[in-house]
């Protein structure tokens, strides 16, 4: 079952992935936005 991640990797992936959330929501910047989805889908996190 071992896929090269820990469970602290996902851990850590998950909680970066509801402050994206959560900064996607406050910002009001369509460029700011695109940025963040940016660095989201580009496995910056």
């Amino acid at each position: 079952m071992k896929s090269g991640t820990t469970w602290r990797q996902r851990r850590q992936a998950a909680r970066t992935r509801r402050a994206l959330d959560r900064a996607l929501a406050r910002s009001s910047s369509p460029a700011m936005r695109d940025e963040l989805l940016t660095m989201a889908n580009g496995g910056a996190f």
